[in-house]
Formats: C-alpha cells, structure tokens, sequence
C-alpha cells in the first residue's frame, strides 16, 4: 500500500505491505515485525501482509556473496520495491544490510535484539576442540572463516551457502563435520538443540548486526514511520548505530572480515571491534566505550581508529 493511501485511511484501518525474503527464518522475523505492530496499533493481523520477494542473493548459491557483489544482494530487490511504492517497510537481518542505503530509504527501527553469539554444530563432538585435524568446515561467512582459521588452522574450512535447515541436513548427511550459524536464528526457528556448542563472545566476536530484526522505510513516509516507533528497541538501535557507523567507518562489506558488538550499558554504550585477515593469522582489535549520545561518533572513531594502525594497513584496509 502506498504512503498517500496509508494516511488518507489512518493507521488503524489502512493496509500495510511489509517485504521480506522467503526463507524460513526471514519470514519469521516478518511475522515477527507484523505481530508487534499489531498489538502495538491495536489493529487485526489481516491488515498487514507480508509479501516475499525473492532477491539476487537467494537466486544465487553456487558462489560467496563477497565474490557476487556482496550482501546488498539479500536486500536488493526488496529495496526496488520499497522504493517503487508496492511495500511500506521491508524486513531484513541486520547484518544483511549495507552500510550505505539507497537514496530515500533508511532503517526506522529494529526489535529488541536477541542472543548474538555464534553456534556450532558439529556432527560429532560436543565443542571445537573435538574437531580432528583436516575436518570440513562449511560457512558463506568470511568473518567465521577467519576467525576459525585463527582458532583451528588446521581445520578445512569450505564454501557452504543456503538456508539453516540446508546447512544442517549437509552435516548430518556427513558432507561436512560442523558448521557455523547465528545462535539466534536457531532459537528462532525452534532448533537451537541442534547446536553442539555456543561459542564464546570473546573468542568468536558476532558479525555487526548479529541477532537483531531491522526494519527499512521510505523517509518520506511519516505514517509507517510513526508505526514503527511505536515497535522499536531504543537500545537495540543506539548498539545498532554504533556497529554500522563502525562497518561505514572500515568501508565494511563482506569482501573482509569484520566483527563488531556494541552493548549498552547504563549511559554508556561499549564497542569491541575486530578485523582480520582472511587466514585469521593478523588481525586488529579495539575496545571503547562513550555516552550513548555519541554512538555514532564512537563507531566511527573505532573505525577509524582500526583503518589506521599497523595491523589493519598490513591488512589492506
């Protein structure tokens, strides 16, 4: 539904479009957005539809995004179509958004975030240190590739796209012996048994974004926005702000791994950041903290901060 009927019939009565990818877990995190702005507006489910649409990413799987183009492939088609008028808002993981969004569009809001911790499953063995030399290792991330190469050089780690129940049914069919998934995309999808170990933060530092729900809007559309508001974690968006800024900062894209985590404690909010090589054997870390105010600022000084030292130049960046 188009901004000018949305207000011209009111928020209780008009009919929201929300796009969303098709996968399992994307279409959970659309019902997820849609029940929250139900109760929220006091207004039936069948008012908002979700509409899937299938974007460059989900089309292509036999390659690494970094090699494709990049993760703005997830939200591409998506984004047209916002754009075009045929959905309000769309729906994405967070960490599946680029740093820079279209001209007219940015991101409104995001549900309060869940666990952010990475998962590994492994088809047998309870951790990581029961992987035995030479094990096959499948993740599309670059990010989790290093930092396993960094933990276990030893370990084979391969190219392994498609969605979660994709990539378990190819451990336990014994193509591969573990692989890596967001802890919070198992709970989601009731499978977080599946998961044999959940590693730690400090030792598997999450992707930027990792565990929240984003929600995109057109900015001139100040109805859905005011819609939004009314479902948004403040805390969730200020931790937000400061990881993207951070990712902008180190001209972030999936072609170089690249973690980061902020936390919002008290008044202040705290960003660790990490960038690796892709073998995982350099990498540059910081730790920072600042008033919540300034969590723009602090992701990009962070940024900044890794881009310049000695580390990161050894690392391209």
């Amino acid at each position: 539904m188009t901004q000018a009927s949305f207000a011209a019939t009111g928020p209780q009565t008009a009919r929201l479009a929300i796009g969303t990818r098709g996968s399992p877990l994307a279409l959970w995190q659309a019902n997820a957005v849609r029940d929250a702005l139900a109760a929220a507006l006091d207004r039936p489910l069948e008012s908002i539809e979700i509409r899937v649409i299938r974007t460059s990413g989900d089309r292509i799987q036999d390659r690494a995004l970094s090699e494709a183009g990049g993760k703005g492939l997830f939200t591409k088609e998506i984004e047209e179509a916002l754009l075009a008028g045929t959905i309000d808002l769309a729906v994405h993981s967070a960490k599946d958004v680029s740093t820079i969004l279209p001209d007219g569009l940015h991101l409104a809001g995001f549900l309060p975030r869940a666990d952010v911790r990475d998962a590994l499953i492994l088809r047998e063995g309870a951790g990581l240190s029961d992987l035995p030399t030479g094990a096959r290792v499948g993740t599309a991330s670059l990010r989790r590739e290093a930092q396993l190469r960094r933990l276990r050089p030893d370990l084979d780690v391969s190219l392994l796209r498609g969605n979660v129940h994709t990539r378990l049914a190819k451990v336990r069919e014994g193509a591969f012996d573990a692989t890596l998934l967001a802890l919070a995309g198992l709970t989601r999808l009731g499978l977080a048994a599946a998961a044999s170990a959940v590693l730690d933060i400090d030792a598997f530092l999450p992707a930027v974004g990792q565990g929240a729900v984003a929600i995109e809007t057109r900015k001139d559309d100040p109805p859905t926005e005011a819609a939004i508001a009314a479902i948004a974690c403040r805390a969730t968006g200020i931790a937000l702000a400061a990881e993207r800024a951070f990712l902008a900062a180190l001209d972030g894209s999936c072609r170089t791994p690249i973690a980061g985590l902020a936390t919002v404690e008290g008044d202040d909010v705290r960003l660790r950041g990490l960038v690796l090589s892709p073998d995982g054997r350099s990498a540059a870390e910081s730790d920072a903290r600042a008033p919540i105010a300034d969590a723009v600022r602090l992701g990009t000084e962070s940024g900044a901060e890794l881009r310049g030292s000695a580390p990161a130049r050894a690392l391209g960046l």
